[in-house]
């Protein structure tokens, strides 16, 4: 397998360069007053009404329009261009409005952080908001804020008191509370994510996290405060032709006894056309909005109620229990709000309902993503014109072998992404496991506008490349496990960390456990996950070993003879483990049922001294970040491209990663984005499912639960 790899890394080296444009979108915000339509506005601003609805989703037509809407309004071809952002408030002959304008630094301040300086206080200090100091301060996206650095810090003109959009009467501003999404504030204020955008210009598009504390800027609801509403008891309704009580069910939620409980004339006439009639005001919800509460759903233009309650699993009538303004039907660009434990031909990611997607059958072949390898393959050390030296040197590197491995893998992901009809160019580079080498690399000007690299394998090299990326808005993908010292928001970490792997392992019990008697067994260094897991099964026995070798008569006093005993053996040394898991196999009879459990398999339990038939007997169940090896496609593939060599375990990782993420930029060609709409994604060792955790990158929290089982190591049921 060696020979082919080294010849290929040497000759696959291209790139193809290619430009970004950017597009700076210029608006404003209007607040309907009474009495206005979609004509008088569009005047107004001098823009057609189409416009105003492309740009607001939740309105389908003119007629829709109420007052107290938030209209994004896009601006004429006079509007300055400009960078910046402020809101100010006009009058007109509607009365008072607030508009956001472009506005341009008129110079800046030069300020040297001090030791308990953050940007929250800076941004406080100097009247600008974090995002401004970020932006001209780009080193900000990708490190954290330290004493002695010197920032430029931006001057704007003025605003006067009575400019201030704190003072309208039709804004208030938001504390963001514990538990809150974006999602669920936008249902709770009825307005569509665009609005909240125009509305609080400093939230990224991209980064969706919002942090308890934050302020906000949201149109004040109806009532006194949010807590204080009013909720009128019925409407007055006046009956259309050929209108049943069923149809008047399915659109108010009110059965006909409830109608006729409230008008007491339909019990001796009926229901007839041009009658007025009071239907009941279904009364919101009074649980707190929360992603403790509900998860959340944003309609799609074009979707009614048949598909959408098929798709959400619930019926019309539960819909409308929980979002009463669907009364006036569904409109594109509301946020729904569902039950926490709703099922249906979805997934959930942070608390949004996303529907599965089967990214090969979504591939754009206009898009042709433009990746990066950057690995060390340490051929400076290596003299192809003498093989023998050559694969000496390889087999006697960790890191070129885990290179050669993770390319090997990644070429057959790009002949496989060639049979979709995708275009890829990538360039392969060698960082030599040298950080000097890399900060050479990274000087290179087309680095700048790739659509994504993967690696390198160094925490050093990848936090430089990382940091280095971030200006330009590159994703960084990690192949191998990795931690920095600061926050790398534009990396995404493709190895489950230990801490979703124990959780993983937490959450399987939890969810598969009846009446079985939970013991923890572990060694003085893991006393913290002992902890953890009596704080998750409070009743749950334990054992702390203080010996080298485990005590056998206390290990079997913790065993039930009437239930099944799971224990969790927590230990990574070899002695330790080998001991206990051969006195939990001598004690398993057809009495005593015993199944074994860890938090983390280290390589202790690899150890070739372990017998594998006592873990097969204890039904030894553990979190893994690969799971089955599948005898796919992949490695038929792998096998006709390198000579009927069998892919290892870096070559499974190498193909995964590669296609996984080619797949998705050629879904957006943008995998930030991607990352909102793609959920959990499998191939032929491992799976994805990247979640950003605020400045601090994305995470992938899927992972397998494997099982031995008979001699054979299985994912587990």
């Amino acid at each position: 397998m060696k020979k082919p790899i080294i010849k290929y890394c040497l000759t696959t080296i291209f790139i193809l360069l290619f430009s970004i444009s950017a597009f700076a979108q210029k608006f404003t915000t209007h607040a309907v007053k009474k009495g206005e339509t979609l004509q008088s506005i569009s005047r107004q601003y001098k823009v057609t009404p189409q416009s105003i609805l492309n740009l607001n989703k939740e309105i389908k037509s003119a007629d829709e329009l109420k007052p107290n809407t938030i209209l994004v309004i896009p601006l004429d071809a006079k509007a300055a261009d400009t960078n910046e952002v402020v809101v100010k408030k006009t009058s007109t002959a509607n009365g008072e409005q607030l508009v956001l304008v472009q506005q341009e630094p008129i110079g800046f301040t030069t300020y040297s952080v001090k030791r308990k300086d953050n940007l929250f206080r800076l941004a406080e200090k100097f009247n600008v908001t974090q995002e401004e100091i970020k932006r001209y301060n780009k080193e900000l996206y990708s490190v954290q804020l330290k004493k002695g650095m010197t920032l430029k810090i931006p001057k704007y003109r003025k605003i006067k008191p009575e400019e201030n959009p704190l003072n309208s009467d039709n804004f208030e501003m938001y504390t963001v509370q514990p538990k809150e999404t974006r999602w669920s504030i936008v249902n709770k204020y009825g307005i569509s994510m665009d609005s909240l955008l125009v509305l609080n210009p400093d939230l990224s598009p991209n980064d969706t996290s919002l942090a308890a504390g934050q302020k906000l800027r949201l149109p004040k609801l109806p009532g006194s405060t949010t807590q204080n509403q009013t909720t009128q008891l019925y409407v007055s309704y006046t009956v259309p032709p050929k209108k049943g009580y069923l149809a008047l069910e399915r659109e108010f939620g009110a059965t006909e006894e409830e109608l006729k409980a409230l008008n007491p004339e339909l019990k001796t006439g009926g229901l007839k056309e041009g009658m007025v009639i009071r239907i009941p005001q279904k009364k919101a919800d009074t649980t707190v909005v929360n992603t403790e509460n509900f998860i959340f759903y944003e309609v799609k233009p074009g979707e009614a109620e048949y598909g959408l309650t098929r798709k959400l699993g619930l019926s019309y009538k539960e819909l409308l229990k929980y979002n009463p303004e669907l009364q006036s039907g569904f409109k594109a660009g509301m946020v729904l709000k569902l039950p926490k434990n709703s099922t249906g031909d979805f997934e959930v990611k942070n608390s949004l309902v996303i529907e599965n997607i089967n990214l090969a059958e979504l591939v754009n072949t206009n898009n042709q993503p433009n990746i990066v390898l950057m690995l060390p393959f340490r051929l400076d050390l290596i003299d192809v014109n003498n093989k023998a030296n050559a694969a000496e040197l390889i087999d006697n590197r960790k890191d070129s072998n885990w290179s050669l491995g993770l390319y090997s893998g990644a070429l057959v992901a790009l002949d496989s992404i060639k049979k979709l009809g995708l275009k890829v160019n990538v360039s392969v580079l060698d960082t030599e496991k040298s950080l000097e080498r890399t900060k050479e690399l990274l000087l290179k000007p087309e680095l700048k506008k790739v659509d994504a690299i993967i690696g390198p394998l160094d925490s050093q090299s990848l936090q430089e490349v990382a940091t280095r990326m971030a200006q330009y808005q590159i994703p960084v993908i990690a192949p191998l496990p990795t931690k920095s010292d600061i926050s790398l928001n534009n990396v995404f970490y493709s190895v489950p960390s230990d801490d979703i792997l124990k959780d993983a392992i937490i959450n399987f019990v939890k969810e598969k456990r009846t009446t079985e008697n939970i013991v923890v067994i572990a060694d003085d260094e893991h006393k913290a996950i002992k902890q953890l897991i009596l704080e998750e099964f409070p009743k749950a026995k334990s054992l702390q070993l203080v010996e080298k070798y485990a005590m056998k008569d206390k290990i079997i006093s913790l065993l039930s003879s009437t239930q099944e005993n799971w224990v969790f053996l927590e230990a990574d040394q070899f002695n330790t483990i080998n001991s206990v898991v051969s006195v939990l196999n001598a004690s398993a009879t057809q009495k005593i049922k015993i199944r074994l459990f860890t938090t983390n398999k280290g390589k202790a339990f690899d150890d070739k001294k372990i017998n594998n038939t006592h873990l097969s007997n204890l039904s030894f169940t553990y979190p893994s970040v690969e799971g089955e090896e599948k005898n796919d496609s992949f490695e038929a593939n792998y096998k006709k491209m390198f000579g009927g060599k069998s892919p290892d375990k870096s070559a499974y990782r190498g193909f995964d990663i590669t296609y996984d993420l080619l797949l998705k930029l050629a879904y957006k060609q943008n995998l930030f984005e991607a990352s909102k709409f793609v959920t959990e994604t499998k191939y032929s060792a491992n799976k994805f499912n990247y979640t950003r955790k605020g400045a601090a990158g994305y995470f992938n929290t899927a992972c397998y639960i494997m099982a031995y089982d008979n001699m054979w190591i299985k994912q587990a049921n």
